[in-house]
């Protein structure tokens, strides 16, 4: 069930390893930075290139809304194709 009436919103995340991978995709992800009303283990589904291209803990700034699926839990989404801002590099 998605959320059709969720604003789309400029969200700064970050990427990270996450300690368990069980039911995951990859090896790092993307999550939303703290302060930002977000719990910090959300999902968030983005572009691959945040998670690939760049080292593990970059910080960017995307253009994302709050969804869901039906299911399963809340997440954010923002299209792939999307640009993002990157406002650090990790030190990966």
């Amino acid at each position: 069930m998605a959320k059709p009436n969720e604003p789309y919103q400029m969200i700064e995340v970050e990427s990270y390893r996450p300690e368990s991978t069980t039911g995951l995709h990859g090896k790092v992800h993307i999550r939303p930075c703290a302060g930002q009303g977000f719990p910090a283990n959300m999902h968030v589904e983005c572009s691959k290139a945040l998670s690939r291209d760049y080292p593990v803990g970059s910080r960017f700034r995307i253009k994302a809304k709050l969804t869901d699926r039906e299911g399963g839990g809340e997440f954010l989404y923002s299209y792939h194709g999307w640009k993002f801002e990157l406002l650090s590099k990790g030190e990966e």
